[in-house]
């Protein structure tokens, strides 16, 4: 990196002591520096849809929405900051950065990175869903309703992480265990599975309820996406666990409205 454009970064150490930071409605911190592209109506509103109860389990961490978050390329592990995006910045940067500091478990997010508001969004909430699975763990009625889909050999999954687990987690499946004689599972993949499975199911409901979209954007080439109505079960769950906000709706429609 020249060192020019090194010297346009701030640390973000600085930018946790100097960026005014926010409070929502719903208890979540977080706060927007530099030119990020965002109006603060719908950063709120974004930041608001987290329901309470999943909230309140974060009150650790804090938000940083930037315009780019990068790695020191001088060789240290600090991460930096550009207040403004520029395209050889954008080479660099990446979606999120972790950093701790003085208490504050801090999320620096790349907004420049991320095209639209879904990407965005989507990157907002699979932080939050990996921060309450890693706080809460899986609750026993969805690791009772996700296992019985992955018996049941339902179709595809949410992420790519959650894919690879859950096929590890059964590779062995036809053989059974020389003690009990049940069938061999893999305990680790499946708890792996089970976590992927939970914190991926949290993000996308989160994100039904802060943005309109179709399940078919979410679609990857290295793995199926989960079956429509093997989701819709799990989304009704995450619901009834973590009730939306007041002025947020969850709802699953299958078919648009002409």
């Amino acid at each position: 990196m020249a060192e020019g454009v090194q010297s346009d970064l701030v640390q973000a150490t600085q930018v946790i002591h100097e960026a005014t930071v926010r409070h929502a409605t719903n208890g979540m911190r977080y706060s927007a520096f530099g030119d990020n592209n965002l109006g603060g109506n719908d950063l709120e509103r974004m930041v608001q849809a987290v329901p309470i109860a999943i909230a309140g389990a974060l009150n650790r961490k804090t938000y940083y929405f930037v315009p780019l978050a990068l790695s020191d390329r001088r060789g240290g592990e600090a991460t930096l900051v550009a207040p403004a995006y520029t395209p050889e910045l954008g080479d660099q940067a990446i979606c999120h950065r972790n950093v701790t500091h003085d208490g504050t478990e801090a999320v620096f997010i790349s907004t420049r990175l991320l095209g639209d508001r879904f990407a965005l969004a989507f990157e907002f909430f699979i932080n939050v869903g990996h921060a309450f699975v890693d706080v809460i763990g899986v609750p026993e009625a969805f690791d009772q309703l996700v296992w019985g889909q992955a018996l049941s050999d339902v179709r595809g999954e949410t992420s790519q992480d959650a894919w690879e687990s859950r096929g590890l987690s059964l590779a062995n499946s036809g053989k059974t265990d020389k003690i009990d004689g049940k069938p061999a599972i893999d305990e680790k993949a499946r708890n792996n599975f089970l976590e992927s499975a939970f914190s991926d199911a949290v993000a996308i409901y989160q994100l039904s309820l802060a943005v309109d979209f179709d399940y078919s954007e979410l679609r990857e080439r290295e793995y199926p996406l989960l079956a429509p109505q093997a989701l819709a079960d799990r989304l009704r769950l995450v619901a009834r666990l973590f009730p939306p906000n007041p002025a947020y709706e969850f709802a699953i429609r299958y078919r648009r409205r002409a």
